[in-house]
C-alpha cells in the first residue's frame, strides 16, 4: 500500500505535516491549519515536543526516543523522525540495506543505510552507540473516536475566475491560434500537390501558384501569431495584476498575528505562487492545448496515409516518454542535494565577506577557507553525478528519438518503393511527423507545469481559505462608548509552541481614560507583549478585556486601530518621502499638522537641513536616519495621527537624554485628554504618568504613582534605584 504524502506549504511546516501523513495513513484526515493550531505553530516551527503534544490531541499515545539503526528495526513504522538536526521527515519502511523516508519537503524518498545514517544519527549514547532522535506514534482509541476533517480538494476556482474576466481576450486567443492551426494543415497537402502535380507533370505554372500559396499561407500564419502574441501578452498582464492585487487584498484582511507566525520567505513565496499560476494560464499551457488538438488533427491525417507510421510514432513517443519519467526522481532527489549544499555554500562565502576582519583578527584564515574548500569539494561531486544522469537521460532521448524516425523513414520509404505511397506523399508525411513530435515536447513540459502549478495553487488555497481577521458574516462594533476606560480581567497569554509558560497571567488591571499609564518591568515581563494584545496583534487570549461597556472582541479591529497611534519597536520606516512616512495613511497632508507632529517629535530642524526638507526620500533608495532618528519619525508619525488612543513601546530608548526630555516635554502637553499606554525603563518617561503598574513574570505585582511606589521600595523601587541615586 502507497504511503499517503503531503507536501508541507511553508519553510517551517514540517512538523505538523508529518503528523498529518501519520494520521492520514491510519485513515483520519486533518487540515495542516488544523494540525499547526493545536501544535502552537510560530516562526521557529514546532518542537518534538510540540508534535508529541499534538498527537496526543489527536488520540496517539507517543513515546520520544533516542535510539540507534539496529533498535529502530524493531520498531513498527511510521514513526518521526528528527532530520539533519534541523528538519522532521516520517520514517515509511526499512530493513538492513535501505530505508524510506517521507519528506516534507521532498517527496517519498529512499536512501541506502549509510545515506540515512548520515542524516539521521545526531548524538552519542552513555555505551558510544550513535543514535538519532525518534517520536513513535500508536493510535489508540480515542484515535478513532475522532471523526476527523473532511478531505477539500484544491479549489480551482482561483484559477477559472480570472480566465473569466478575460474570456473575451482569451476567445480571440484562440481563434487566432485556430486559424494559424488550419492554415498549417493545408501545407503538408500543398507539398505533396507540388511534387505528385507539379513536378511530374513538368508544369512550371501550377509550380509557381503552389509556391505563391505557400508563401500566402506562411505569410498570413506569420501575422496572426503576431496578432495573437499581443493578445496573448495584454490577458497575460491583465491576470497577473488581477490574482496579485486579489493576494494582496487577502493579506490585508488577515489577523495581525499570521504576519508573527509566518516567515517573510513564505509570503514571498507565495508571491512566486501567483506568478506561476499566471504563466500556467497565460504562457505556454494555451499553446499546449492547441498542440494536443493539432496532435490530434496530424495524427489523423496520418492514420489516413498510413496507420503502421501513426503506431510507430506512438510507440516511439511513449517510449520517449517513459524514458524521461524514469529520470526525473533521479534529478529531483539530486536537485534537493545541490540546492542544500549550494544554501552551505552561500552561508560560507558571506562569512568569508562579511566576518573577514573577525577573521584575520583571530587567525582563521585557513579553517575557514578549507571549510569553504570542503563545500567545493561537495557541489562538485553533485555537479557530476548531475551531469552523468543528463548524459544518460539525453544519450537515451536521443537514441529513442533517432531511432524511431529511422525507422520512419525506413518504413515510409519501403512504401514508396512498393508503390503504395507517393514520392509527394512521403514529403507530406515527413511534414506531418515534425508537427506530431513538437506537441510531445510540449506535452511533456506541459505535465511538469502543472505539476508546479498544483504545489502553487496549494500554497495559495491555503491563504485565500484563511478567516479573515473581520469575516464578513459576523458583525463588529464600529464606536466607542462616552466613557472608554480599558478594563483587563484575569487575562493570560501563551505564545504558540509546546512547554511555553504563560506570558501574561491572571492580569487584573485598569487603565483610566484621558490619563497616562506607565507600564514598567524587567526585560521578559510581558510588557511588550500586552501592548500588541491592546492592539489587537494577537486575539488568542484568556480572560477579558472590555473599553467602556463594549467587549474588546466585538470592537471591529480596523475601527480600533482607527482610533489608536502606536510607536513599536521594531516600527517600519518606509521607502519614500519624509512626509509620507509621517502621513502613511492620508492620500492628501495637511501641511500645518505635518510641521507641528515633526516639532512635537523635535525633529523638524532635522529636516529642515536637508537640501529637500520634507521630501527627502528615505529607505533603501534615499537617506539613511539613526535609530534616534527613527524613533523621532515614528512618533511624529503617530502624534500626526491625532488618535483618542496613544501606545508607546519604548519609544525614547534610542534617544539621548537632551532630545528625550524635549520629547517628553512636548507630549506631555499632546497627551492631555488623550488615554495613553507607555512602555519605559527609563525614570525620566514614566515618573510624571498618573499610573505606574510594575509587571514581574507575567504578573501586575505592583501599581501607583512614581511617589507611592518608590515609598514601598519594592520592586519599582529596584528597577529604578539606579537611576535615582544618578538623580540626588
Amino acid at each position: 500500500m502507497s504511503f499517503p504524502f503531503y507536501k508541507q506549504l511553508n519553510a517551517m511546516d514540517c512538523g505538523p505535516t508529518c503528523l498529518r501523513m501519520v494520521a492520514r495513513h491510519y485513515g483520519r484526515h486533518y487540515n495542516t491549519d488544523t494540525i499547526r493550531q493545536k501544535a502552537g505553530f510560530s516562526k521557529q516551527g514546532v518542537s518534538m515536543l510540540g508534535i508529541s503534544e499534538t498527537a496526543e490531541k489527536l488520540g496517539f499515545r507517543t513515546r520520544g526516543v533516542q535510539i540507534s539503526y539496529d533498535k529502530l528495526l524493531t520498531v513498527a513504522p511510521p514513526s518521526i523522525l528528527h532530520w539533519r538536526q534541523n528538519h522532521f521527515v516520517v520514517l515509511v519502511a526499512m530493513n538492513n540495506r535501505r530505508v524510506r523516508i517521507a519528506d516534507p519537503a521532498r517527496g517519498v524518498m529512499t536512501y541506502s543505510k549509510r545515506e540515512f545514517q548520515t542524516y539521521w544519527l545526531s548524538n552519542t549514547n552513555a555505551g558510544e552507540e550513535k543514535v538519532g532522535t525518534a517520536l513513535l506514534l500508536e493510535p489508540s482509541a480515542t484515535f478513532y473516536n475522532e471523526s476527523g476533517e473532511k478531505e477539500t480538494r484544491l479549489d480551482w476556482s482561483i484559477i477559472t475566475r480570472y480566465l473569466k474576466s478575460s474570456r473575451g481576450q482569451l476567445v480571440q486567443v484562440f481563434i487566432s491560434l485556430l486559424i494559424g492551426l488550419l492554415l498549417q494543415l493545408v501545407l503538408p497537402f500543398l507539398t505533396q500537390s507540388l511534387v505528385d502535380t507539379g513536378i511530374n507533370t513538368r508544369n512550371m505554372q501550377y509550380i509557381t501558384i503552389v509556391l505563391i500559396a505557400q508563401l500566402t499561407l506562411t505569410f498570413s500564419a506569420t501575422v496572426i501569431e503576431f496578432i495573437r502574441s499581443r493578445l496573448q501578452l495584454r490577458v497575460s498582464n491583465t491576470v497577473n495584476i488581477s490574482i496579485l492585487s486579489d493576494f494582496w487584498i487577502k493579506l490585508t484582511r488577515l489577523p495581525l498575528a499570521y504576519f508573527d507566525s509566518h516567515h517573510t520567505g513564505d509570503t514571498i513565496q507565495r508571491i512566486g505562487d501567483n506568478k506561476q499560476i499566471q504563466s500556467f494560464l497565460t504562457g505556454q499551457t494555451l499553446t499546449t492545448i492547441f498542440s494536443i488538438f493539432n496532435f490530434l488533427i496530424y495524427g489523423v491525417i496520418l492514420m489516413m496515409y498510413s496507420v503502421p507510421l501513426f503506431l510507430i510514432f506512438s510507440v516511439g513517443s511513449v517510449v520517449y516518454f517513459l524514458w524521461i519519467r524514469l529520470f526525473m526522481h533521479i534529478r529531483r532527489k539530486i536537485n534537493y542535494e545541490t540546492f542544500h549544499v549550494s544554501a552551505k555554500e552561500n552561508n560560507a562565502t558571506l562569512q568569508l565577506i562579511q566576518g573577514m576582519q573577525e577573521i584575520r583578527l583571530n587567525n582563521s584564515e585557513h579553517l575557514k577557507r578549507w571549510e569553504w574548500e570542503n563545500i567545493q569539494a561537495k557541489i562538485f561531486k553533485l555537479n557530476y553525478r548531475n551531469l552523468n544522469y543528463a548524459q544518460w537521460q539525453s544519450a537515451g532521448a536521443l537514441f529513442i528519438n533517432q531511432g524511431k524516425d529511422i525507422v520512419i523513414s525506413f518504413t515510409v520509404a519501403q512504401l514508396v518503393v512498393q508503390g503504395q505511397l507517393t514520392f509527394g506523399a512521403m514529403l507530406a508525411i515527413q511534414y506531418i511527423i515534425g508537427q506530431l513530435s513538437g506537441p510531445v515536447h510540449q506535452f511533456i513540459g506541459l505535465f511538469q507545469n502543472v505539476q508546479d502549478a498544483k504545489i502553487s495553487l496549494e500554497r495559495l488555497n491555503e491563504v485565500h481559505n484563511m478567516e479573515d481577521e473581520e469575516p464578513v458574516d459576523k458583525t463588529f462594533l464600529q464606536h466607542l462608548p462616552e466613557k472608554h476606560d480599558v478594563q483587563i480581567r484575569d487575562l493570560s497569554f501563551t505564545y504558540p509552541s509546546a512547554g511555553n509558560d504563560p506570558v501574561l497571567e491572571k492580569i487584573n488591571l485598569s487603565i483610566p481614560a484621558g490619563k497616562v499609564t506607565a507600564i514598567v518591568g524587567a526585560s521578559g515581563s510581558g510588557k511588550t507583549t500586552l501592548i500588541k494584545l491592546l492592539l489587537k496583534v494577537y486575539q488568542q487570549y484568556q480572560g477579558d478585556v472590555k473599553v467602556g461597556e463594549n467587549n474588546f472582541k466585538y470592537i471591529s479591529p480596523s475601527y480600533w486601530r482607527k482610533q489608536c497611534g502606536a510607536v513599536l519597536q521594531d516600527g517600519y520606516i518606509f521607502n519614500d518621502t519624509i512626509a509620507r512616512n509621517i502621513a502613511v495613511s492620508d492620500e492628501y497632508m495637511d501641511h500645518d499638522r505635518l510641521i507641528r507632529s515633526c516639532r512635537i517629535a523635535n525633529i523638524l530642524s532635522f529636516i529642515e537641513s536637508l537640501p529637500n526638507g520634507l521630501d527627502t526620500l528615505l529607505g533603501a533608495e534615499g537617506v539613511g536616519v539613526s535609530q534616534g532618528q527613527r524613533q523621532r519619525l515614528l512618533i511624529a508619525r503617530a502624534v500626526y495621527k491625532n488618535p483618542q488612543f496613544l501606545f508607546f513601546d519604548e519609544a525614547t530608548n534610542a534617544l539621548d537624554a537632551n532630545n528625550e526630555k524635549i520629547i517628553v516635554e512636548n507630549l506631555e502637553r499632546f497627551f492631555n485628554g488623550k488615554t495613553v499606554v507607555v512602555v519605559a525603563h527609563r525614570l525620566s518617561t514614566v515618573k510624571n504618568a498618573d499610573k505606574i503598574v510594575v509587571l514581574d513574570n507575567g504578573k501586575v505585582v505592583e501599581e501607583g504613582t512614581h511617589a507611592s511606589l518608590t515609598g514601598i521600595r519594592g520592586k519599582y523601587y529596584e528597577l529604578v534605584k539606579n537611576q535615582l541615586e544618578l538623580g540626588m
